[in-house]
């Protein structure tokens, strides 16, 4: 079985805002103090920038903590590789068509469950100098476990896709509140006398 979701969000910022912002939402320390203290590191594994065409293509590895699960559970988690996730991220930027496009895969805990975000931020369609659409699709995938119940698997995709719906939210508050910033610090620099 398969628990898929999509969600999307209109931020009312411009999509440089946004983007730069995203970019930012796991290694803000004050972003990560107050909604995403489940992040434990960051690293950028590749990075290439093509300033001819405007794109930019990264990979980073992110650890964090996994969600709390049943006591049922946990013993699982344990053996399949500990408490803490693995994930390998992949960003593409197209700077001319103003696209960020976002797939992050869990890397380890796959005997367990697979999981796939991919998540795009575009000019919002109504007023695209203005505002951003986030569309995120995730989609979580209990790996078949012969010594596991059905029911014990459906419990493991239901845990991760509620604590996924909780930590996109605060990734959207993250997101929003750098964003914030960085229109202050803008207004800032435009008031300034030269």
């Amino acid at each position: 079985m398969v628990v898929s979701y999509t969600q999307e969000h209109v931020y009312r910022h411009p999509w440089h805002r946004v983007t730069a912002a995203a970019w930012r939402k796991f290694t803000d320390a004050d972003a990560r103090a107050a909604a995403l203290s489940n992040i434990l590191e960051v690293h950028t594994l590749s990075r290439r920038v093509d300033a001819q065409s405007g794109r930019i293509e990264a990979v980073r590895a992110i650890a964090g903590r996994a969600p709390p699960l049943p006591l049922l559970l946990r013993g699982l988690v344990a053996a399949a590789g500990g408490d803490v996730v693995l994930c390998v991220e992949h960003t593409a930027v197209d700077g001319p068509a103003r696209a960020m496009r976002v797939v992050s895969r869990n890397a380890n805990l796959r005997g367990l469950v697979h999981v796939e975000e991919t998540c795009s931020y575009r000019p919002h369609p109504d007023r695209p100098d203005e505002w951003t659409l986030f569309r995120q699709e995730t989609n979580i995938r209990c790996a078949p476990l012969a010594a596991v119940a059905a029911r014990a698997a459906e419990m493991v995709e239901r845990r991760c896709a509620e604590r996924f719906a909780q930590n996109a939210s605060k990734g959207r508050e993250v997101v929003d509140t750098i964003c914030k910033r960085l229109a202050l610090a803008d207004h800032d620099r435009s008031i300034r006398p030269m």
